[in-house]
């Protein structure tokens, strides 16, 4: 796996470098201090998975975020923060993240978040993972069981990919279908379930168990 580290503390840089360069199955190709120097960097070294701070001079994480996955949609982010409110979370996720681990974990929660997101499998911090539980009790929903009985067959499979972190044409191309027939079933399992972003999606996936805990 070839990984970018992105954070504007060089201590942390080198840190992670050595930490990520003792695992045989990952290679650190490159590093930025910010993020703009990032799109740039991961432009030249098309890694597979980047690992991005959010508070940065200039650019945001969670825009630079935005803008590498447009940039190179096959690119996987995991959020390295030090920031655990809700609110930071629900942004890289909307951005397109696919992981988030806080900085006060442990090494191998990293290493399992890379790991993870390498598999198209999203990945949540102990300490995340607890908030976005809690969050879901501040919430007026249905039942989820009852709410998966009223999509289609297709769209449960569609479900159950994007919840594993796959992308439009990822879906595409295990189903079979054409992108935009996936872009439409995405638009009824939101509009089905009453779900309005990419976090509220992985809420879901959560209590119905596509995710497991």
């Amino acid at each position: 796996m070839r990984v970018l580290l992105v954070d504007d503390h060089k201590l942390l840089r080198e840190a992670l470098r050595y930490l990520l360069n003792m695992e045989e199955d990952i290679e650190v190709v490159g590093e930025a201090g910010n993020a703009r120097d990032a799109l740039d960097v991961a432009a030249r070294v098309d890694p597979n998975i980047v690992i991005m701070d959010i508070s940065m001079p200039g650019m945001d994480g969670i825009e630079a975020t935005r803008q590498l996955i447009a940039q190179q949609p096959g690119v996987k982010v995991i959020a390295l923060s030090g920031h655990s409110e809700w609110d930071f979370v629900d942004e890289m996720l909307n951005a397109g993240a696919s992981g988030y681990v806080s900085k006060a974990a442990p090494g191998n929660e990293l290493l399992n978040a890379i790991r993870a997101v390498q598999r198209n499998e999203p990945y949540f911090c102990p300490e995340v993972l607890m908030m976005l539980m809690t969050s879901m009790g501040k919430a007026e929903v249905r039942e989820e069981l009852d709410n998966s009985s009223i999509l289609t067959s297709r769209e449960r499979d569609v479900l159950r990919l994007l919840a594993q972190g796959k992308r439009s044409s990822e879906i595409a191309d295990v189903l079979y279908i054409a992108v935009s027939t996936v872009d439409v079933h995405r638009r009824n399992i939101m509009n089905k379930l009453d779900l309005h972003n990419v976090a509220e999606l992985t809420q879901y996936a959560i209590r119905a168990g596509y995710i497991a805990l």
